[in-house]
């Protein structure tokens, strides 16, 4: 509506009226555009470390048992394992207070979020920070599990739509709707997952402003309509094709954690940035290609379900009829093409004048570069793709 702030022009800067900031508009103005925006980080824990220069030593990095090609990944850009387990033992007290048992404290340890969050968001050292983003991606992850994928922990796949819908609801409160909104909240009182997603929005929102918790929010949503998408084909034993399953990927990815960026590192990257097609394009191809790490390491545990999740190797090898381990090779092939075009993005952008933007664009490598290294390293996939274990 109001043009992006990248590349405006002067009938789109005269259709907005009056809501339009005054001043010149194109590649590189977006600074003078939001002098309040672009000033000091709005919180006291220090501004990121500022990264103008997007050349970094990306390599070509080994994974599963090492029989397969190499992934194209940017680097680490910490590791700090007693960070990362004081986020956990955090993460742990808190799920212990939603009503985890102590069965599923123990997955909830093993999975590690508190050291995928340290990995991912280099730019803190806040555990409080650091906690947001591991509570929000146990969240996703429980919802995925309990919701959409394990029969086991009570997911139906004919109940996920309405699941979801509370699911939406617990994140994004709708207003008092008189007799109708105790049971409502009775329904959110008395489901884990709702549980857990009410508690991490109001933490979230203790961080983030209102318009970031309404971005995470609805980047949420959208990637829960994937879900029904992958569970009516599940439910028809249909297998989509792989190029239709990347299009509904492309909301269900990493971009979602991805979100949290700027909330983590405690500063505000504008939604006219954060939305302008080019930052978005970055954004999905860093999301993409980080799923797809997670869907190389899953593919053996996926082929083993009785009614296999959706996979893009499975899907590959189904689409072609080849083998897995050729199907995994299209598949790298792809994630090296997205992080190689993440990468001349990131270069692209270094020109515009914005901090925001450019500790953003960092953040998107370094969580690339930290997803890859908690895949790696994390026995919930291990298992799955070495060989030897040892």
């Amino acid at each position: 509506m109001h043009g992006n702030l990248l590349g405006g022009s002067p009938e789109v800067a005269a259709a907005a009226g009056p809501w339009r900031t005054p001043g010149p508009t194109g590649l590189g103005t977006a600074a003078a555009a939001f002098p309040s925006l672009f000033g000091a980080c709005r919180t006291e824990r220090g501004c990121p470390p500022l990264a103008l220069a997007p050349q970094v030593a990306y390599s070509e990095r080994s994974w599963g048992d090492g029989s397969a090609p190499l992934l194209y990944c940017p680097p680490v850009e910490r590791v700090d394992d007693r960070l990362g387990a004081e986020v956990d033992g955090r993460l742990l007290t808190w799920a212990a207070e939603r009503g985890f048992q102590e069965h599923e404290l123990d997955g909830l340890s093993k999975a590690q979020f508190g050291r995928l969050a340290m990995l991912t968001h280099p730019d803190t050292d806040d555990p409080d920070a650091l906690l947001v983003a591991a509570q929000l991606n146990a969240s996703w992850w429980a919802a995925d599990d309990y919701y959409a994928d394990d029969s086991a922990l009570g997911a139906v796949l004919a109940l996920l739509p309405e699941r979801l819908t509370l699911a939406m609801s617990a994140m994004d409160p709708p207003p008092p709707a008189g007799e109708f909104t105790p049971p409502l909240q009775d329904a959110l009182r008395d489901d884990l997952v709702l549980r857990m997603f009410v508690s991490a929005v109001e933490h979230l929102g203790r961080h983030a402003t209102p318009a970031q918790v309404q971005r995470i929010c609805y980047s949420t949503f959208a990637m829960f309509v994937s879900w029904t998408a992958y569970a009516a084909w599940r439910e028809r034993d249909e297998h989509p094709a792989a190029w239709e399953y990347l299009a509904a990927r492309q909301h269900d990815s990493f971009y979602t954690s991805m979100t949290l960026i700027d909330v983590v590192g405690g500063y505000e990257l504008p939604a006219n940035l954060f939305y302008d097609p080019r930052v978005r394009h970055a954004a999905f191809r860093a999301g993409t290609a980080s799923v797809i790490v997670n869907d190389l390491h899953s593919v053996e545990k996926d082929a083993a379900d009785d009614k296999p999740v959706c996979n893009l190797v499975l899907l590959v090898a189904a689409d072609r009829g080849c083998s897995l381990p050729e199907a995994a090779e299209i598949a790298v092939a792809l994630h090296n093409d997205l992080v190689r075009g993440f990468e001349r993005d990131h270069q692209a952008l270094a020109a515009v004048p914005s901090p925001q933007l450019q500790w953003f664009l960092r953040g998107l490598r370094a969580w690339m570069g930290g997803g890859f290294e908690w895949h790696a390293t994390n026995a919930r996939y291990a298992s799955a793709t070495r060989k030897d274990p040892s």
